[in-house]
């Protein structure tokens, strides 16, 4: 059975992973926005972070000659093609679960690992550990500077955040880390479907992901929202733009070191780990001991990812094969004593 000329298992593993991700990453890049603009309607946001999207598609669809995911995915050595099965959709589920949890897991791992040879995920590894490390350093250095300084005047005059200089900065830094963030992880989602999209059903992946985010936008956020609402001072709209623009500058020079996809929540996780530390030795909003559990807590969880990522894309294929052949029902009917 296809779909606009898509099997169904890979019009399936799309629809997952778009909503998956957009539940998951895209509150790295557009939680900080939500949070701080709480008083506007969310079809307001909605209609700006849903324009972006469009204009970004648009320009890597024709800059790539069809291909959405900028090219990310172009490499054949590290994501060969091959025909979607059964099981290339189960880490898309897997995922869409965790997310229900609220557990800030790398799609890209999650996603991407069972269609890339060893060569890709070692490639994808380095350069998101490279990502993390780079990101830390950056915001513990911006923090230090900081938190006794800018940070310090926003917690004393959160009236004055709300000024038509702050809202109209934050809006624009939003739309420069949304599409930074588009470019990384509109591979995530387009890796179920063929590498150059016919325009027909380049529209209709575009409606659908525009569906989802909207789902995401009534609802405020989901449960992702609560990793940002625990850390310190995220809601006042200049320290929103602050973060955003940061991250977005992290992102673009990955971008533009190479093509490799790599984890934006790990990068987005080594940002505001600096950060807290930061804020947490400056200001004293609580004990040391605290931060480095809450840094230790999510960076567990994006390892925890990996792991998953892993044992899937190396288990699933097996267990294909053996159900394919009678092993595994063999082996099944052997566990239970029938056979």
């Amino acid at each position: 059975m296809e779909i606009l000329g898509i099997n169904i298992w890979a019009a399936l593993g799309f629809l997952l992973a778009a909503y998956a991700v957009v539940g998951n990453d895209a509150l790295q890049t557009l939680g900080t926005f939500i949070n701080s603009n709480q008083k506007l309607p969310w079809w307001a946001l909605f209609l700006f972070a849903g324009a972006i999207l469009v204009v970004v598609f648009a320009f890597g669809y024709i800059q790539f000659d069809g291909d959405p995911s900028w090219g990310r995915l172009s490499d054949s050595k590290k994501y060969p093609i091959f025909e979607v099965r059964w099981y290339h959709v189960v880490p898309a589920l897997a995922l869409l679960l965790i997310t229900a949890f609220g557990i800030p897991v790398s799609t890209t791992f999650m996603i991407l690992t069972i269609f890339a040879t060893l060569h890709g995920l070692q490639s994808m590894l380095v350069k998101s550990l490279t990502a993390y490390g780079f990101a830390f350093v950056l915001g513990l250095a911006v923090y230090v500077v900081l938190a006794p300084t800018v940070e310090k005047y926003f917690l004393k005059h959160p009236e004055r955040a709300q000024k038509p200089f702050w809202i109209m900065l934050q809006w624009l830094t939003t739309a420069y880390l949304w599409a930074a963030w588009l470019i990384q992880d509109f591979a995530n989602i387009y890796i179920y479907l063929p590498r150059r999209l016919e325009i027909s059903g380049a529209i209709a992946s575009i409606f659908v992901i525009l569906a989802l985010l909207l789902i995401t936008f009534v609802i405020r956020g989901g449960p992702i929202q609560k990793i940002l609402r625990s850390k310190t001072h995220v809601t006042d709209i200049r320290s929103a733009t602050i973060i955003d623009f940061s991250y977005a500058s992290i992102l673009s020079v990955f971008a533009w070191i190479n093509n490799t996809p790599m984890s934006t929540t790990w990068a987005f996780l080594g940002l505001i780990a600096g950060r807290e530390i930061a804020m947490a030795n400056i200001h004293k909003v609580r004990p040391a001991i605290d931060t480095f559990k809450n840094i230790l807590a999510d960076v567990s969880k994006a390892a925890f990812g990996l792991l998953i990522s892993v044992v899937l894309a190396v288990g699933l294929p097996r267990l294909a094969k053996a159900l394919a052949s009678g092993e595994g029902f063999a082996s099944i009917s052997t566990l239970l004593g029938l056979g």
